[in-house]
């Protein structure tokens, strides 16, 4: 029988459907509704304000946005499966840290996209304006924020198992085959951070966001890397995990 999850074994993401009374769908229903429901909104909300030029930069977001809830949770469950310090299970899932990240992130996005994007020379020539015209309607701009941050939340959380992932390699050590494993997990991580190049092609012509976004995938590339020969020099013939503090 599956033991049941508890706080601090699971995503901020994973706990959601849980807290709903009533509702207990699996993750691949969770993630098929994510996208039908992001890409309906998106195409009822083109077709009343006459933006399709918008569709498929939108489509590309929630593609970016539903495959990495598909790696959060595959990410999740690998770890789970393993033997895992308590204390970097807490971390990685309990401190809530990955929100964190993702807030702040989407802070900062939002105020270059308000506020820095229209003074940088030509307010017409904005991300905005050239997605939703000079007067953009409120609901397509919520529903653009709303898919934002489903996509930020999952680079903060990219970014945060990539860090913990490097602690952990630091702090213990494992067995061989849970070494392996461990280096895997991480090597995800990768693919994660990758996932999100396919939003290179729409900030291309924005030099801000376009070194956000390579620079966060270069970035976790590194710290994982960093993770994967670490944890190989971390191991030993012990099949627990060993502090190396």
């Amino acid at each position: 029988m599956t033991r049941s999850l508890e706080y601090g074994e699971t995503w901020v993401y994973e706990s959601l459907l849980g807290t709903i009374p009533g509702v207990r769908v699996s993750s691949r229903t969770a993630i098929g509704i994510q996208f039908l429901g992001f890409e309906a909104a998106i195409v009822a909300v083109a077709a009343a304000y006459d933006l399709w030029g918008a569709v498929v930069p939108g489509t590309v977001a929630v593609v970016v946005a539903t495959v990495g809830s598909w790696l959060m949770l595959r990410f999740s469950r690998s770890v789970r499966e393993l033997p895992t310090p308590t204390a970097y299970r807490r971390l990685l899932f309990g401190s809530s840290i990955d929100v964190v990240l993702g807030v702040l992130a989407f802070v900062a996005l939002v105020t270059y996209l308000f506020v820095v994007d229209p003074r940088g020379g030509n307010a017409d020539a904005s991300l905005l304006t050239e997605l939703f015209g000079a007067e953009p309607p409120a609901l397509a701009v919520g529903l653009a924020l709303l898919v934002l941050w489903d996509v930020v939340y999952r680079i903060g959380t990219c970014w945060w198992a990539s860090v913990v992932g490097l602690w952990r390699a630091i702090t213990y050590g494992f067995g061989p085959e849970p070494t392996r494993a461990y280096q895997r997990i991480d090597a995800l991580n990768v693919g994660f951070a990758a996932v999100q190049l396919l939003l290179v092609p729409l900030v291309a012509g924005d030099t801000v966001l376009l070194v956000a976004v390579v620079g966060h995938v270069v970035a976790v590339l590194i710290v994982a890397t960093l993770s994967i020969v670490g944890q190989g020099r971390r191991k030993t013939s012990r099949t627990g995990p060993v502090d190396h503090r």
